[in-house]
């Protein structure tokens, strides 16, 4: 019976192309053996865009290829400037976001700030999630720019990039004390995680959160904990996330459920029941975003399509294409979060009808920015009088 269905399987790889976009990744060198990657979400490793040569391992017969180390996570200090990034993008609802940490030890494979490491001369494959870079000194920073004449009080978000609760905030606490920089200036701040840990931060989140200053989201994009693992294999467990919801909102802290990205022919058959499960952990909002392929991102989630779900690989992207204008990624505004066409709209409807049954459609209270008070940050010239 084995023999028989690895045989099916052989054919049905071969009627759909598969084996063929397979050998063209396995002839390329990029795909980095097992032992190297385990426990991460990428299989491939190609050069940044902007790097003048591309590289690729390949065994020459020496049989040396197999000398290589395994991508273990290593940590580069980052000192910068400011601290807060603007954007102007109408497609979201914030103008200012911090980002405590350069890539993500998660590993999504489908993370569209894979790119960013780009900018680093690094690849947005397996070193996104293994080489990464901490800001330190983002809490001081926060607090001068805070303090600087003329601010402008808006919400800030967090966690919009690269998890700010990634696994080395445990050691490196930079979140923590941003967040002690916006309680002791009374900051309105917004919070997307896929981690547990942001449960250690519960004394400060009640404390804003009972001024009207926080709310937290949790990104949670199945409940199929063995998709999950391999697709998200270091962030917590969608159960896990859940139990997070719960101990949040018990807290007093608002608390949403993202269930981003949906991914057409994969997880947007869980939509509804994702719902139920958020509200019954004590969700009262939600939101999604279509899954996002742009640049590098798209040959890695490919890549991972083949490795782990080949029968569905030509279904997931046809219907990902049907939404996206017939590429893999359309980056117009007003359509890259939920795609356009007939299945953008079912998707858009089945969502919106669970949301309005579960109750999870209200409209949330604005954040407050009246009690914001500036922060004396050292460095700063106090007033004569």
């Amino acid at each position: 019976m084995q023999e028989i269905a690895t045989a099916d399987k052989a054919a049905f790889s071969r009627a759909n192309g598969i084996d063929i976009a397979n050998r063209m990744v396995e002839e390329s060198g990029l795909r980095v053996g097992m032992d190297r990657r385990r426990g991460r979400g990428a299989g491939l490793n190609p050069s940044g865009r902007f790097e003048p040569f591309a590289r690729a391992a390949f065994d020459d017969g020496w049989g040396t290829i197999e000398d290589l180390p395994p991508f273990r996570t290593e940590v580069q200090v980052e000192k910068p400037k400011t601290i807060i990034t603007r954007n102007a993008s109408p497609d979201i609802s914030f103008d200012r976001s911090i980002n405590p940490y350069r890539g993500c030890e998660h590993g999504c494979v489908y993370c569209f700030a894979r790119p960013t490491h780009a900018y680093m001369g690094m690849s947005p494959g397996l070193d996104f999630e293994s080489r990464l870079f901490v800001k330190p000194n983002a809490p001081e920073l926060l607090e001068a720019e805070l303090s600087k004449p003329g601010y402008e009080v808006k919400s800030i978000a967090i966690g919009t990039n690269t998890d700010p609760y990634q696994p080395i905030e445990k050691k490196w606490g930079v979140m923590r004390r941003i967040l002690e920089v916006l309680e002791a200036a009374n900051h309105p701040v917004g919070i997307v995680t896929k981690s547990a840990l942001v449960t250690r931060d519960i004394d400060i989140l009640s404390r804003m959160a009972a001024k009207g200053l926080v709310r937290v989201a949790l990104s949670v994009t199945t409940l199929d904990r063995k998709l999950a693992r391999v697709m998200e294999p270091r962030a917590a467990t969608p159960a896990k996330r859940f139990e997070t919801v719960k101990a949040l909102s018990e807290a007093g802290i608002p608390t949403m459920v993202m269930t981003a990205p949906i991914i057409p022919g994969l997880t947007d058959c869980e939509i509804e029941r994702l719902l139920e499960a958020a509200h019954a952990a004590g969700a009262r909002h939600a939101g999604y975003v279509l899954l996002r392929l742009p640049l590098e991102v798209s040959p890695l989630f490919k890549d991972w399509l083949l490795r782990h779900y080949p029968d569905r690989y030509r279904h997931v992207l046809n219907l990902l294409r049907s939404m996206r204008d017939g590429k893999d990624y359309d980056a117009e505004w007003g359509k890259r979060m939920r795609g356009s066409g007939p299945y953008a709209m079912q998707i858009r409807r089945r969502f919106e009808l669970a949301s309005r049954r579960l109750g999870l459609d209200q409209e949330r209270a604005p954040l407050r920015c009246d009690l914001f008070h500036a922060p004396k940050s050292a460095g700063v010239q106090l007033a004569l009088l």
